[in-house]
Protein backbone atom coordinates (compact mmCIF):
# COMPACT_ATOMS: atom_id res chain seq x y z
CA UNK A 1 0.00 0.00 0.00
CA UNK A 2 1.28 3.65 -0.79
CA UNK A 3 1.32 6.44 1.83
CA UNK A 4 -1.88 7.51 2.60
CA UNK A 5 -2.34 10.82 4.60
CA UNK A 6 -2.75 10.95 8.39
CA UNK A 7 -6.41 11.96 8.56
CA UNK A 8 -7.13 9.05 6.20
CA UNK A 9 -5.72 6.31 7.80
CA UNK A 10 -8.43 6.68 10.63
CA UNK A 11 -11.22 5.71 7.76
CA UNK A 12 -9.84 1.96 7.48
CA UNK A 13 -11.47 2.00 11.50
CA UNK A 14 -15.12 2.48 10.21
CA UNK A 15 -15.17 -0.13 6.78
CA UNK A 16 -16.55 -2.42 9.37
CA UNK A 17 -19.80 -4.68 8.49
CA UNK A 18 -21.79 -2.71 11.10
CA UNK A 19 -20.75 0.85 10.01
CA UNK A 20 -19.66 0.22 5.42
CA UNK A 21 -20.63 -2.75 4.70
CA UNK A 22 -18.66 -3.97 1.79
CA UNK A 23 -17.28 -0.67 1.07
CA UNK A 24 -13.36 -0.77 0.33
CA UNK A 25 -10.45 1.86 0.94
CA UNK A 26 -7.30 1.65 -1.37
CA UNK A 27 -4.09 3.25 -1.26
CA UNK A 28 -2.74 1.16 -4.21
CA UNK A 29 -0.60 2.73 -6.56
CA UNK A 30 -2.64 0.97 -9.47
CA UNK A 31 -5.84 2.16 -8.14
CA UNK A 32 -4.64 5.99 -7.54
CA UNK A 33 -3.05 6.11 -10.89
CA UNK A 34 -6.05 5.05 -12.92
CA UNK A 35 -7.91 7.96 -10.32
CA UNK A 36 -5.81 10.27 -11.68
CA UNK A 37 -6.48 10.25 -15.24
CA UNK A 38 -9.34 11.36 -17.03
CA UNK A 39 -10.41 11.61 -21.08
CA UNK A 40 -9.02 14.95 -20.89
CA UNK A 41 -5.76 14.09 -20.59
CA UNK A 42 -4.75 17.45 -19.46
CA UNK A 43 -4.71 17.50 -15.35
CA UNK A 44 -3.37 14.62 -13.00
CA UNK A 45 -3.91 15.56 -9.57
CA UNK A 46 -2.83 12.00 -7.78
CA UNK A 47 -5.77 11.70 -4.64
CA UNK A 48 -4.35 9.70 -1.37
CA UNK A 49 -7.19 6.96 -1.32
CA UNK A 50 -9.30 5.62 -3.57
CA UNK A 51 -12.65 4.44 -2.58
CA UNK A 52 -14.74 1.53 -3.64
CA UNK A 53 -18.42 1.76 -1.95
CA UNK A 54 -20.66 -0.80 -2.26
CA UNK A 55 -23.68 1.49 -1.94
CA UNK A 56 -24.88 4.85 -0.15
CA UNK A 57 -24.44 4.19 3.27
CA UNK A 58 -20.84 3.83 3.63
CA UNK A 59 -20.41 6.63 0.72
CA UNK A 60 -22.46 9.00 3.37
CA UNK A 61 -20.29 7.74 5.91
CA UNK A 62 -16.81 8.66 4.26
CA UNK A 63 -18.11 11.51 3.50
CA UNK A 64 -19.25 11.99 7.29
CA UNK A 65 -15.63 10.82 8.18
CA UNK A 66 -14.11 13.96 6.77
CA UNK A 67 -16.69 16.37 8.08
CA UNK A 68 -16.08 15.49 11.59
CA UNK A 69 -12.17 15.96 11.02
CA UNK A 70 -10.68 19.15 11.93
CA UNK A 71 -8.76 19.09 8.77
CA UNK A 72 -11.33 17.85 6.17
CA UNK A 73 -10.18 16.07 2.96
CA UNK A 74 -11.93 16.43 -0.47
CA UNK A 75 -14.20 13.82 -1.81
CA UNK A 76 -14.82 13.67 -5.91
CA UNK A 77 -17.27 11.34 -6.83
CA UNK A 78 -15.12 9.51 -10.32
CA UNK A 79 -17.87 7.65 -12.89
CA UNK A 80 -16.18 6.51 -16.43
CA UNK A 81 -13.90 9.38 -15.97
CA UNK A 82 -14.95 11.32 -19.00
CA UNK A 83 -14.07 14.86 -17.28
CA UNK A 84 -11.95 17.08 -19.58
CA UNK A 85 -10.01 18.81 -16.78
CA UNK A 86 -9.50 16.72 -13.67
CA UNK A 87 -13.14 17.76 -12.34
CA UNK A 88 -13.55 14.53 -11.16
CA UNK A 89 -10.26 14.56 -9.43
CA UNK A 90 -9.13 15.29 -5.48
CA UNK A 91 -5.42 16.20 -4.87
CA UNK A 92 -4.48 14.56 -1.41
CA UNK A 93 -8.04 13.48 -0.96
CA UNK A 94 -10.20 10.77 -1.67
CA UNK A 95 -11.37 9.37 -5.01
CA UNK A 96 -14.65 7.80 -4.90
CA UNK A 97 -14.91 5.03 -8.15
CA UNK A 98 -18.89 5.14 -8.39
CA UNK A 99 -18.55 2.35 -11.26
CA UNK A 100 -17.34 -0.16 -8.87
CA UNK A 101 -19.15 -2.85 -6.70
CA UNK A 102 -22.00 -4.72 -7.10
CA UNK A 103 -25.90 -3.47 -6.17
CA UNK A 104 -29.20 -3.30 -7.42
CA UNK A 105 -29.82 -2.67 -10.99
CA UNK A 106 -32.13 -0.26 -12.61
CA UNK A 107 -35.62 -0.85 -11.47
CA UNK A 108 -38.73 0.15 -13.84
CA UNK A 109 -41.59 2.14 -12.29
CA UNK A 110 -44.93 4.15 -12.68
CA UNK A 111 -45.13 7.33 -9.90
CA UNK A 112 -48.45 8.18 -8.55
CA UNK A 113 -49.58 10.02 -11.73
CA UNK A 114 -48.85 7.40 -14.14
CA UNK A 115 -45.71 8.57 -15.72
CA UNK A 116 -43.37 5.29 -15.98
CA UNK A 117 -39.58 6.02 -14.46
CA UNK A 118 -36.10 4.02 -13.81
CA UNK A 119 -34.11 4.15 -10.46
CA UNK A 120 -30.35 3.81 -10.99
CA UNK A 121 -27.81 4.10 -8.74
CA UNK A 122 -25.35 7.01 -9.39
CA UNK A 123 -22.76 5.57 -11.29
CA UNK A 124 -24.82 3.24 -14.16
CA UNK A 125 -23.76 3.83 -17.24
CA UNK A 126 -26.59 5.41 -19.45
CA UNK A 127 -26.25 2.30 -21.76
CA UNK A 128 -26.89 -0.19 -19.03
CA UNK A 129 -30.38 2.05 -18.14
CA UNK A 130 -30.97 1.93 -21.44
CA UNK A 131 -31.29 -1.87 -21.88
CA UNK A 132 -32.55 -2.28 -18.59
CA UNK A 133 -35.50 0.03 -20.30
CA UNK A 134 -35.74 -1.30 -23.24
CA UNK A 135 -36.57 -4.27 -21.78
CA UNK A 136 -39.99 -2.81 -20.92
CA UNK A 137 -39.95 -1.25 -24.02
CA UNK A 138 -39.44 2.22 -22.92
CA UNK A 139 -36.87 4.20 -22.66
CA UNK A 140 -35.54 7.79 -20.86
CA UNK A 141 -36.31 10.54 -23.08
CA UNK A 142 -33.23 12.72 -22.80
CA UNK A 143 -29.75 12.05 -23.58
CA UNK A 144 -26.38 13.19 -24.31
CA UNK A 145 -24.57 12.05 -27.50
CA UNK A 146 -22.35 9.26 -25.95
CA UNK A 147 -23.95 6.30 -23.10
CA UNK A 148 -20.55 5.85 -21.81
CA UNK A 149 -21.01 8.15 -19.00
CA UNK A 150 -22.66 7.60 -15.38
CA UNK A 151 -26.53 9.03 -14.48
CA UNK A 152 -24.56 11.51 -11.52
CA UNK A 153 -21.92 12.55 -13.91
CA UNK A 154 -24.20 13.88 -16.70
CA UNK A 155 -26.75 14.66 -14.27
CA UNK A 156 -24.29 17.10 -12.00
CA UNK A 157 -23.62 18.79 -15.26
CA UNK A 158 -26.84 19.23 -17.40
CA UNK A 159 -26.93 16.40 -19.92
CA UNK A 160 -27.66 17.60 -23.29
CA UNK A 161 -28.26 16.35 -27.23
CA UNK A 162 -30.23 17.06 -30.02
CA UNK A 163 -33.69 15.67 -28.24
CA UNK A 164 -32.91 18.54 -25.64
CA UNK A 165 -34.95 21.31 -27.91
CA UNK A 166 -37.73 19.44 -27.51
CA UNK A 167 -37.82 17.23 -23.60
CA UNK A 168 -35.14 19.89 -22.36
CA UNK A 169 -31.74 18.39 -20.54
CA UNK A 170 -31.74 15.61 -18.68
CA UNK A 171 -31.96 17.09 -15.38
CA UNK A 172 -35.01 18.48 -16.79
CA UNK A 173 -36.27 15.16 -16.65
CA UNK A 174 -36.12 13.37 -13.36
CA UNK A 175 -38.20 12.85 -10.75
CA UNK A 176 -36.41 12.08 -7.13
CA UNK A 177 -32.53 11.56 -6.35
CA UNK A 178 -30.87 9.82 -3.67
CA UNK A 179 -28.03 12.50 -2.72
CA UNK A 180 -24.93 12.65 0.44
CA UNK A 181 -24.35 15.83 0.82
CA UNK A 182 -21.44 17.64 2.34
CA UNK A 183 -22.06 16.99 5.84
CA UNK A 184 -22.25 12.92 5.22
CA UNK A 185 -26.19 12.73 5.33
CA UNK A 186 -28.34 10.24 2.77
CA UNK A 187 -31.06 12.38 2.05
CA UNK A 188 -33.80 12.00 -0.80
CA UNK A 189 -35.27 14.87 -2.44
CA UNK A 190 -37.28 15.79 -5.35
CA UNK A 191 -39.43 19.28 -6.45
CA UNK A 192 -41.69 18.76 -3.36
CA UNK A 193 -39.41 17.53 -1.14
CA UNK A 194 -36.29 18.92 0.03
CA UNK A 195 -36.45 20.87 -2.86
CA UNK A 196 -33.50 23.10 -2.30
CA UNK A 197 -31.34 20.30 -2.23
CA UNK A 198 -32.61 18.61 -5.09
CA UNK A 199 -32.29 21.71 -7.47
CA UNK A 200 -28.93 22.55 -6.04
CA UNK A 201 -27.61 19.07 -7.19
CA UNK A 202 -29.40 19.01 -10.84
CA UNK A 203 -26.16 21.27 -13.20
CA UNK A 204 -24.55 21.67 -9.05
CA UNK A 205 -21.22 20.39 -10.70
CA UNK A 206 -20.72 18.04 -7.75
CA UNK A 207 -20.54 21.15 -5.56
CA UNK A 208 -23.25 19.92 -3.04
CA UNK A 209 -23.97 15.76 -3.21
CA UNK A 210 -23.16 13.10 -5.00
CA UNK A 211 -26.27 11.49 -6.32
CA UNK A 212 -26.43 7.74 -5.32
CA UNK A 213 -30.26 6.94 -7.21
CA UNK A 214 -32.09 8.83 -9.80
CA UNK A 215 -35.22 8.38 -10.86
CA UNK A 216 -35.53 9.49 -14.22
CA UNK A 217 -38.33 9.53 -16.52
CA UNK A 218 -39.06 7.33 -19.22
CA UNK A 219 -41.32 7.24 -22.59
CA UNK A 220 -42.31 4.61 -25.24
CA UNK A 221 -39.08 3.30 -26.54
CA UNK A 222 -39.59 3.19 -30.85
CA UNK A 223 -37.87 1.02 -32.83
CA UNK A 224 -36.28 2.54 -35.90
CA UNK A 225 -34.37 5.86 -36.53
CA UNK A 226 -34.72 7.49 -40.14
CA UNK A 227 -31.27 9.63 -39.87
CA UNK A 228 -30.82 13.14 -42.13
CA UNK A 229 -28.26 15.18 -42.80
CA UNK A 230 -28.33 18.09 -45.31
CA UNK A 231 -25.76 20.83 -45.88
CA UNK A 232 -25.93 24.57 -46.12
CA UNK A 233 -23.37 27.21 -47.80
CA UNK A 234 -25.07 30.20 -45.90
CA UNK A 235 -24.81 30.05 -41.95
CA UNK A 236 -28.25 32.12 -41.69
CA UNK A 237 -29.98 29.34 -44.00
CA UNK A 238 -28.35 27.02 -41.39
CA UNK A 239 -29.33 28.81 -38.01
CA UNK A 240 -33.23 30.07 -39.69
CA UNK A 241 -33.91 26.65 -40.29
CA UNK A 242 -32.91 24.98 -37.08
CA UNK A 243 -34.06 27.26 -34.78
CA UNK A 244 -37.60 26.60 -37.38
CA UNK A 245 -37.20 22.79 -36.07
CA UNK A 246 -37.00 23.42 -32.57
CA UNK A 247 -39.76 26.05 -32.32
CA UNK A 248 -42.07 22.56 -33.57
CA UNK A 249 -41.16 21.05 -30.08
CA UNK A 250 -45.05 21.01 -28.85
CA UNK A 251 -45.96 19.33 -32.49
CA UNK A 252 -46.76 16.08 -33.58
CA UNK A 253 -45.28 16.37 -37.17
CA UNK A 254 -41.80 17.63 -35.97
CA UNK A 255 -38.10 15.83 -35.92
CA UNK A 256 -37.53 14.12 -32.68
CA UNK A 257 -33.86 15.25 -32.37
CA UNK A 258 -31.77 18.30 -34.11
CA UNK A 259 -27.90 18.71 -33.91
CA UNK A 260 -25.66 20.30 -36.57
CA UNK A 261 -21.68 20.73 -36.86
CA UNK A 262 -19.58 23.22 -38.91
CA UNK A 263 -17.06 22.00 -41.72
CA UNK A 264 -14.29 23.86 -41.57
CA UNK A 265 -12.18 21.88 -43.76
CA UNK A 266 -12.69 18.93 -46.62
CA UNK A 267 -11.52 15.90 -44.15
CA UNK A 268 -13.81 16.68 -41.45
CA UNK A 269 -16.93 15.89 -43.16
CA UNK A 270 -15.62 12.39 -44.03
CA UNK A 271 -13.79 11.93 -40.61
CA UNK A 272 -14.96 9.52 -37.69
CA UNK A 273 -17.83 11.46 -36.47
CA UNK A 274 -19.11 12.13 -39.80
CA UNK A 275 -19.09 8.21 -40.52
CA UNK A 276 -22.48 8.36 -41.36
CA UNK A 277 -21.66 9.35 -44.81
CA UNK A 278 -20.75 6.54 -47.04
CA UNK A 279 -16.74 6.34 -47.40
CA UNK A 280 -17.72 4.57 -51.24
CA UNK A 281 -18.95 8.12 -51.94
CA UNK A 282 -17.27 10.78 -50.29
CA UNK A 283 -18.53 14.67 -49.95
CA UNK A 284 -16.77 16.77 -51.50
CA UNK A 285 -17.26 19.93 -50.01
CA UNK A 286 -15.77 21.82 -52.80
CA UNK A 287 -18.23 20.73 -55.53
CA UNK A 288 -21.33 22.07 -53.04
CA UNK A 289 -20.29 25.46 -54.10
CA UNK A 290 -19.81 26.53 -50.24
CA UNK A 291 -18.83 30.23 -49.82
CA UNK A 292 -16.00 31.27 -47.37
CA UNK A 293 -14.95 27.65 -47.44
CA UNK A 294 -17.38 26.86 -44.69
CA UNK A 295 -19.93 24.30 -44.97
CA UNK A 296 -22.84 23.25 -41.98
CA UNK A 297 -24.57 20.22 -41.79
CA UNK A 298 -27.80 20.01 -40.09
CA UNK A 299 -28.29 16.73 -38.68
CA UNK A 300 -32.24 15.21 -37.88
CA UNK A 301 -33.50 12.24 -37.18
CA UNK A 302 -37.72 10.82 -37.06
CA UNK A 303 -38.58 7.81 -34.63
CA UNK A 304 -40.97 5.05 -35.60
CA UNK A 305 -42.33 1.54 -35.64
CA UNK A 306 -44.31 -0.47 -36.77
CA UNK A 307 -46.94 1.37 -36.38
CA UNK A 308 -45.84 4.49 -38.25
CA UNK A 309 -43.90 2.81 -40.72
CA UNK A 310 -46.59 3.65 -44.11
CA UNK A 311 -46.08 7.39 -42.57
CA UNK A 312 -42.69 7.66 -42.11
CA UNK A 313 -41.90 8.89 -45.71
CA UNK A 314 -44.18 11.42 -46.36
CA UNK A 315 -43.65 13.31 -42.24
CA UNK A 316 -40.55 13.53 -43.99
CA UNK A 317 -40.79 15.02 -47.57
CA UNK A 318 -43.28 17.22 -45.27
CA UNK A 319 -41.10 18.61 -43.04
CA UNK A 320 -37.99 18.73 -45.00
CA UNK A 321 -39.68 20.82 -48.34
CA UNK A 322 -39.55 23.89 -45.45
CA UNK A 323 -36.13 23.79 -45.98
CA UNK A 324 -33.69 25.88 -47.30
CA UNK A 325 -31.00 23.53 -47.54
CA UNK A 326 -28.67 22.71 -50.34
CA UNK A 327 -31.03 20.35 -52.73
CA UNK A 328 -28.22 18.04 -54.22
CA UNK A 329 -26.86 17.16 -50.20
CA UNK A 330 -29.71 15.34 -48.96
CA UNK A 331 -28.05 11.84 -47.11
CA UNK A 332 -29.93 9.55 -45.31
CA UNK A 333 -30.09 5.81 -43.41
CA UNK A 334 -32.35 3.53 -42.00
CA UNK A 335 -30.80 1.98 -38.14
CA UNK A 336 -32.29 1.03 -34.80
CA UNK A 337 -33.39 3.30 -31.86
CA UNK A 338 -30.12 1.34 -29.65
CA UNK A 339 -27.66 1.96 -32.83
CA UNK A 340 -27.96 5.47 -33.29
CA UNK A 341 -28.15 6.27 -29.72
CA UNK A 342 -24.71 4.26 -29.70
CA UNK A 343 -23.06 6.08 -32.67
CA UNK A 344 -20.23 7.31 -30.77
CA UNK A 345 -19.29 4.55 -29.23
CA UNK A 346 -18.87 2.98 -32.47
CA UNK A 347 -16.46 5.36 -33.42
CA UNK A 348 -14.66 5.47 -30.36
CA UNK A 349 -13.83 1.46 -30.60
CA UNK A 350 -12.40 2.64 -34.40
CA UNK A 351 -10.39 5.00 -32.54
CA UNK A 352 -9.13 3.11 -29.82
CA UNK A 353 -8.05 0.91 -32.67
CA UNK A 354 -6.10 3.44 -34.09
CA UNK A 355 -4.43 4.48 -31.09
CA UNK A 356 -6.09 8.31 -31.36
CA UNK A 357 -8.39 8.00 -28.05
CA UNK A 358 -6.32 7.84 -25.48
CA UNK A 359 -4.75 11.39 -26.20
CA UNK A 360 -5.54 15.06 -24.64
CA UNK A 361 -8.81 16.39 -25.18
CA UNK A 362 -8.79 20.50 -25.28
CA UNK A 363 -12.22 20.75 -25.46
CA UNK A 364 -14.42 23.63 -25.57
CA UNK A 365 -18.36 23.63 -25.04
CA UNK A 366 -19.95 27.63 -25.66
CA UNK A 367 -23.80 27.96 -24.70
CA UNK A 368 -24.03 31.17 -27.35
CA UNK A 369 -27.36 33.36 -27.29
CA UNK A 370 -29.12 33.12 -30.76
CA UNK A 371 -29.21 37.17 -30.61
CA UNK A 372 -24.99 36.55 -31.25
CA UNK A 373 -24.41 33.56 -33.30
CA UNK A 374 -23.66 34.90 -36.56
CA UNK A 375 -21.06 37.44 -34.95
CA UNK A 376 -19.98 33.93 -33.42
CA UNK A 377 -19.96 32.51 -37.01
CA UNK A 378 -18.09 35.60 -39.36
CA UNK A 379 -15.52 35.75 -36.25
CA UNK A 380 -14.73 32.21 -35.13
CA UNK A 381 -16.12 29.61 -38.19
CA UNK A 382 -14.96 32.03 -40.85
CA UNK A 383 -12.50 33.74 -39.07
CA UNK A 384 -10.05 31.95 -36.29
CA UNK A 385 -11.06 28.80 -37.48
CA UNK A 386 -11.26 29.03 -40.89
CA UNK A 387 -8.96 27.48 -43.37
CA UNK A 388 -7.08 25.17 -40.92
CA UNK A 389 -7.11 21.83 -40.26
CA UNK A 390 -9.38 20.46 -37.84
CA UNK A 391 -9.16 17.19 -35.27
CA UNK A 392 -12.19 16.49 -34.10
CA UNK A 393 -16.29 17.48 -34.87
CA UNK A 394 -17.26 20.85 -33.96
CA UNK A 395 -21.28 20.77 -32.89
CA UNK A 396 -23.70 23.50 -33.05
CA UNK A 397 -27.25 23.57 -32.33
CA UNK A 398 -29.93 25.24 -30.31
CA UNK A 399 -31.75 24.72 -27.38
CA UNK A 400 -35.29 26.30 -26.13
CA UNK A 401 -34.60 28.22 -22.71
CA UNK A 402 -38.16 27.32 -21.26
CA UNK A 403 -36.96 23.42 -20.99
CA UNK A 404 -34.46 24.57 -18.78
CA UNK A 405 -35.47 25.48 -15.05
CA UNK A 406 -34.17 28.13 -13.49
CA UNK A 407 -33.86 26.66 -10.24
CA UNK A 408 -31.64 24.06 -11.01
CA UNK A 409 -27.46 25.11 -10.64
CA UNK A 410 -26.54 25.14 -14.53
CA UNK A 411 -25.44 28.60 -15.98
CA UNK A 412 -27.11 29.19 -19.29
CA UNK A 413 -27.20 32.95 -21.34
CA UNK A 414 -29.58 35.05 -20.01
CA UNK A 415 -30.67 36.73 -23.18
CA UNK A 416 -33.33 35.51 -25.34
CA UNK A 417 -35.23 32.47 -25.39
CA UNK A 418 -32.80 30.65 -27.76
CA UNK A 419 -29.42 29.97 -27.25
CA UNK A 420 -26.86 27.66 -29.08
CA UNK A 421 -24.63 24.92 -27.92
CA UNK A 422 -21.23 25.64 -29.80
CA UNK A 423 -18.99 22.34 -28.86
CA UNK A 424 -15.02 22.34 -30.42
CA UNK A 425 -14.27 18.60 -29.53
CA UNK A 426 -11.04 18.29 -30.71
CA UNK A 427 -8.09 16.21 -30.26
CA UNK A 428 -4.71 17.24 -29.93
CA UNK A 429 -2.92 14.78 -32.16
CA UNK A 430 0.96 13.97 -33.06
CA UNK A 431 0.30 14.16 -36.50
CA UNK A 432 3.31 16.93 -37.53
CA UNK A 433 0.92 19.24 -37.75
CA UNK A 434 1.28 22.04 -35.58
CA UNK A 435 -2.62 23.41 -35.66
CA UNK A 436 -3.25 20.06 -34.52
CA UNK A 437 -0.69 20.00 -31.36
CA UNK A 438 -2.20 20.90 -27.75
CA UNK A 439 -0.25 23.87 -27.35
CA UNK A 440 -1.95 25.26 -30.87
CA UNK A 441 -5.64 24.12 -30.03
CA UNK A 442 -5.51 25.13 -26.00
CA UNK A 443 -4.18 28.91 -27.20
CA UNK A 444 -6.89 29.02 -29.75
CA UNK A 445 -9.68 28.32 -27.45
CA UNK A 446 -7.94 31.02 -25.77
CA UNK A 447 -8.37 33.35 -28.59
CA UNK A 448 -11.63 32.21 -28.94
CA UNK A 449 -13.02 33.09 -25.47
CA UNK A 450 -11.18 36.39 -25.70
CA UNK A 451 -12.96 37.42 -29.08
CA UNK A 452 -16.55 36.77 -27.07
CA UNK A 453 -15.09 39.04 -24.45
CA UNK A 454 -13.74 41.36 -27.22
CA UNK A 455 -17.25 41.59 -28.70
CA UNK A 456 -19.68 41.21 -25.68
CA UNK A 457 -20.78 37.99 -26.72
CA UNK A 458 -22.23 36.94 -23.66
CA UNK A 459 -21.28 32.76 -24.26
CA UNK A 460 -21.28 30.78 -21.28
CA UNK A 461 -18.87 27.79 -20.69
CA UNK A 462 -20.27 24.50 -20.39
CA UNK A 463 -18.67 21.74 -18.61
CA UNK A 464 -17.03 24.92 -17.30
CA UNK A 465 -13.13 24.86 -15.93
CA UNK A 466 -11.88 27.92 -14.34
CA UNK A 467 -8.51 28.46 -12.78
CA UNK A 468 -10.13 30.87 -9.83
CA UNK A 469 -12.78 31.83 -7.57
CA UNK A 470 -13.00 35.06 -9.14
CA UNK A 471 -13.57 33.65 -12.59
CA UNK A 472 -15.82 31.80 -11.17
CA UNK A 473 -17.53 34.61 -9.64
CA UNK A 474 -17.72 36.00 -13.47
CA UNK A 475 -19.03 32.48 -14.96
CA UNK A 476 -21.99 32.69 -12.54
CA UNK A 477 -22.87 36.80 -12.64
CA UNK A 478 -25.92 36.71 -10.26
CA UNK A 479 -26.49 33.04 -9.68
CA UNK A 480 -23.29 33.56 -7.41
CA UNK A 481 -24.60 34.30 -4.35
CA UNK A 482 -27.16 31.77 -3.93
CA UNK A 483 -24.53 29.25 -5.37
CA UNK A 484 -22.50 29.87 -2.09
CA UNK A 485 -25.80 30.25 -0.04
CA UNK A 486 -25.98 26.98 -1.31
CA UNK A 487 -22.59 25.52 -0.70
CA UNK A 488 -22.87 26.65 2.63
CA UNK A 489 -25.95 24.62 3.20
CA UNK A 490 -24.76 21.66 1.77
CA UNK A 491 -21.16 21.38 1.89
CA UNK A 492 -20.13 24.14 4.71
CA UNK A 493 -16.37 22.86 4.56
CA UNK A 494 -16.02 22.28 0.83
CA UNK A 495 -15.46 18.61 0.80
CA UNK A 496 -17.00 17.65 -2.21
CA UNK A 497 -15.58 17.70 -5.94
CA UNK A 498 -12.41 19.88 -4.95
CA UNK A 499 -11.34 19.33 -8.76
CA UNK A 500 -13.40 21.67 -9.73
CA UNK A 501 -11.65 24.60 -8.35
CA UNK A 502 -14.36 26.62 -6.93
CA UNK A 503 -14.05 26.56 -3.42
CA UNK A 504 -10.67 26.02 -1.51
CA UNK A 505 -11.13 22.40 0.60
CA UNK A 506 -11.73 22.55 4.06
CA UNK A 507 -12.69 26.37 3.57
CA UNK A 508 -15.47 26.44 6.80
CA UNK A 509 -18.12 28.08 5.73
CA UNK A 510 -16.59 29.46 2.68
CA UNK A 511 -14.64 32.41 4.65
CA UNK A 512 -11.93 31.83 2.14
CA UNK A 513 -14.29 32.46 -1.17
Amino acid sequence: MSFLLPQLLFLFSFLTPGRAAGGRLSGDQADLVRATADFGNLVWDQPSGVYFPAGAADLAELVASSYRTESPFGVAARGHGHSIAGQAQAAGGVVVEMGSGSWDPPKVGVNGSGAPYVDAWGGELWVDVLAATLAHGLAPRSWTDYLYLTVGGTLSNAGISGQAFHHGPQISNVFELDVVTGKGELVTCSEYRNSELFFSVLGGLGQFGIITRARIALETAPQRVRWIRVLYSDFSAFTKDQEYLISLHGDAMKFDYVEGFVIVDEGLINNWRSSFFSPRNPVKVSSLGNKGGVLYCLEMTKNYDESSADTIDQELESLLKRLDFIPVSVFMTDVSYVDFLDRVHKAELKMRAKGLWDVPHPWLNLFVPASRIADFDAGVFKGILANKTTSGPILIYPMNKHKWDDRTSVVIPEEGETFYLVGLLRSALDSGDVAQTLEFLSAQNEEILRFCEDRAIPAKQYLPSYADTAEWKRHFGDKWDRFVRRKAAFDPKAILSPGQRIFRPGSTLLSDS
